[in-house]
This record gives structure tokens, C-alpha cells and sequence, in this order.
């Protein structure tokens, strides 16, 4: 879910939005995979050697909230970065309202979950315009709060966050966050639950070394499986990717999510892979893998992180609405906000099947006398999409290379919020 916080001299905008999951039929195939990438990497090169977990959507459908109310340039910059700038203006909109529609139909074996919520300041005008579009195109709900109470308010928000994200986002955000001058926040939250189609038997998770690139070890619980998945191996003709990689994608149930890894060789670096990773080599891997039968080592593994997504979205090219020069007079009247951070916060939690299982103990042998299919042995750092098969479109990217310790949990969850304040100088 994300967070939007925007102040002014005398106003903070808190804005908390949902997580990225599936492209709309009608929104074209570059846009939002661009876009995506190029977040990635932006936040790789930032991010160092620890693990990277983000929502794309999220951070699409939070700059889609923050461009209802924006005008000139600041409008102009977010549609430029995000990829809607060849759109008439105003149909990105229905766009984003489109595929979060079809992300939550009714009839799929998954469950997301799409909230919004706007807490107003108690006695501040607001343009109408802006609340009727937010109402229409994200569905959202409409509070009157005092942020001078902002213990309460708080908790308010608070509650409602720990709600509608099945109580995997607690304590967002605390007292500090509001003032006297707060006036409006917005919050989105987007909860996703999957469960494998073939899943792993708990009897036959083990504890196993993984491997980290500076060559040390980690003790971490491995699941096991063998069974029929899209499987493909990759090379780009150079050494810059490491020579040949291998593309699992492990589908959930009714197939229209899915998990797709992408494991360089175990003598090579993660990061040598990395570089490689394009929108185009994206949809190549989602085309190109082939059912087949493939052993499958996974960790159990948990991934938690909060990114400052400010200095990525101006490297992105979205600027102006960090600036004293910010237009956001659509919210309400003046020119006096701007957007003084955005900060997004995501979990993500894999697990045999969705149930408690025992976990045996021991080893499992890496040598065999025969390998029957391929194998695919994820205990060295990878890089994954969860992504929409049917639609493309991406619920999330993660590069995983550090365990910090081994879980016992249930199913897949994804929340992801991102804070964006609006803040005075």
C-alpha cells in the first residue's frame, strides 16, 4: 500500500496507496513493464547488496492519485516517467481504474484486495472535482478528521490500514506524522493471497545452506518439489549475464498469477545478471518458457522492506512536484503544495502451501547419480517477478539475496504502501 503525505506552508497531504498486479487489456504493452524496469534498476543501483521488494502498481496508481490534482508541468512530468504521455490526457485514468477492476474479479482462484480512503481535514474546502474523480476512478472512501488530534487520527488510520490489510501492516504511521497543519491524507491499501498450484509438502522442506555472491553461507529452510511448471534456459550470447540462466515460473492457483524466478549459475553474481534485465528480455521469458517436469529447491522465505522513493522518482524524471514550483491547485485552491516525500513499504511471505507444516530435519543431496529433468536449485540470490499471466502486468519485483532468518508461514502475502508527504519548507 502506499502512503502520500503533502504539506504546504499550512497543509499536509499524506497519501497511503495499493500494490501493482495486473495489466488491463487496453493499456499498452510497454507502459507499465517500462516503467517497472526502470524503477528497478533505479532502486538497484541504490540499494547495494540488500534484498529489493517493490510494487510497480502501487507506485503507478499512487502518482496516478497525486496527477488528479496536479496541473502543467507536475501533471505533464508524471504522465512523461510513467508512460502515459502518448494518452490523450485524462484516459489513464480509466486505465488504472480498469486494471485494478479486473485484478479483483470475482471469478479468479486468487484474492486481492483494493482500498482507498480519503481523511479530510475537518472545516478545509477541497475541490469537488477532485473528490467526485477520486471517488470514480479509485473507489475512494471520504473522512473528516482533526489532524490536531493526531494521536487519534493515527489510530484512525491505523485501524483502517490494519483492516484491510488482513493485520499485516501495523503501526503505519504514528503521532508524529500529523500536526496542526496537516490537511489531507489519502490511503491506499492492496492485499494479495495466492496458493500455489502445485504445492510444495512441508515434509520435504529441509534445512539448507544458501549461498550469498560474497561466498558465505546461511542456514535457511529449502522446499522441495518436483512437478510439471514453465521452465526455459537464457543466454544472450555474451558473458555479461554469466553465459546461460534458467526462468521458472511457477503459476498459483488457476493459473492467471504466477511466480516467474530467474537464477543465474551458482558461480555467478546476481549482480552480473542484473543488467540484462529489460522490458523486451521480460515478455521473451514469459513467452518462451515451456511446460515441462523440473525439480524445484525454493526457500521458505519472508522479504519486508521500506523504500524512500523520492530521489528514484526524480531520477525517473519526476521533479516538479518535489519543488516549491509544484502545481497540485486541483486538490484545492492555490498553488502553495508540493510533495515533500514518498516512501513505499512492502511484504512478502512464501510458504509450502498456505497451512502450517511440520519441517523435518537434516540435508538433502545436492549430487545425484541421474538428473531425469531439469533442476533448479534456488539456493543462491535471484531475481522474481509476481506477475498477471493473462494480462502481463507486473503485482511486484524482487531481487532476494540476503536471509535475515528462517520462517514458519502461510501462503503468499503481498502489502505495499508508499508514503508520499507534501511537506512545508
Amino acid at each position: 500500500m502506499l502512503i502520500l503525505d503533502v504539506l504546504s506552508p499550512l497543509l499536509l497531504l499524506s497519501i497511503l496507496l495499493p500494490g501493482y498486479g495486473c495489466r488491463a487489456a487496453d493499456i499498452p504493452e510497454d507502459t507499465t513493464s517500462e516503467f517497472s524496469v526502470r524503477l528497478y534498476h533505479r532502486l538497484q543501483a541504490a540499494g547495494g547488496q540488500d534484498n529489493i521488494i517493490f510494487s510497480p502498481l502501487s507506485v503507478a496508481v499512487a502518482l496516478g492519485m497525486v496527477e488528479l490534482g496536479a496541473r502543467g508541468a507536475s501533471l505533464e512530468e508524471i504522465r512523461q516517467a510513467v508512460g502515459f504521455s502518448h494518452l490523450l490526457p485524462g484516459v489513464e485514468f480509466s486505465l488504472l481504474q480498469n486494471l485494478t477492476t479486473a485484478l479483483t474479479d470475482d471469478d479468479t482462484h486468487y484474492v486481492i484486495r483494493f482500498a482507498n480512503s480519503l481523511f479530510l481535514q475537518e472545516g478545509v474546502t477541497f475541490n469537488p472535482e477532485f473528490l467526485h474523480l477520486m471517488k470514480k476512478y479509485f473507489r475512494a472512501d471520504v473522512e473528516t478528521v482533526d489532524f490536531s488530534e493526531s494521536s487519534a487520527v493515527a489510530d484512525q488510520i491505523n485501524n483502517w490500514v490494519e483492516n484491510h490489510t488482513e493485520s499485516k501492516i501495523r503501526a503505519l504511521l504514528s503521532a508524529e506524522d500529523f500536526s496542526s497543519v496537516t490537511r489531507l491524507t489519502l490511503v491506499n491499501a492492496v492485499y494479495f493471497r495466492g496458493s500455489w498450484k502445485n504445492q510444495f509438502r512441508p515434509e520435504n522442506t529441509r534445512t539448507f545452506s544458501f549461498s550469498k555472491d560474497d561466498g558465505s553461507e546461511v542456514q535457511t529452510l529449502m522446499m522441495y518439489q518436483q512437478g510439471d511448471f514453465y521452465y526455459g534456459e537464457f543466454s544472450d550470447g555474451s558473458q555479461e549475464a554469466g553465459g546461460v540462466y534458467q526462468v521458472l515460473e511457477m503459476p498459483y492457483e488457476g493459473e492467471d498469477m504466477s511466480m516467474m524466478i530467474v537464477l543465474p549459475r551458482q558461480e555467478v553474481p546476481l549482480a552480473s545478471l542484473e543488467p540484462i534485465i529489460k522490458a523486451p528480455l521480460l515478455e521473451e521469458w514469459a513467452n518462451n518458457v515451456k511446460r515441462q517436469k523440473v525439480e524445484v529447491y525454493l526457500p521458505r522465505f519472508k522479504v519486508e522492506q521500506k523504500i524512500d522513493l523520492r530521489n528514484t522518482l526524480q531520477d525517473l524524471g519526476i521533479k516538479n512536484i518535489f519543488t516549491n514550483d509544484a502545481d497540485l491547485s486541483a486538490m484545492t485552491d492555490g498553488k502553495d503544495l508540493y510533495i515533500g516525500k514518498a516512501v513505499q513499504k512492502a511484504y512478502l511471505e512464501v510458504t509450502e502451501e498456505g497451512a502450517e507444516g511440520a519441517v523435518g530435519s537434516g540435508m538433502i543431496a545436492l549430487t545425484r547419480t541421474l538428473v531425469l529433468y531439469p533442476q533448479v536449485m534456488a539456493d543462491h540470490p535471484f531475481f522474481f517477478v509476481i506477475r498477471n499471466r493473462r494480462t502481463g502486468v507486473y503485482l511486484c519485483e524482487c531481487k532476494y539475496k540476503r536471509i535475515s532468518r528462517v520462517m514458519s508461514g502461510r501462503l503468499l502475502y503481498i502489502t505495499v504502501h508508499v508514503h508520499l508527504f507534501v511537506c512545508a519548507c
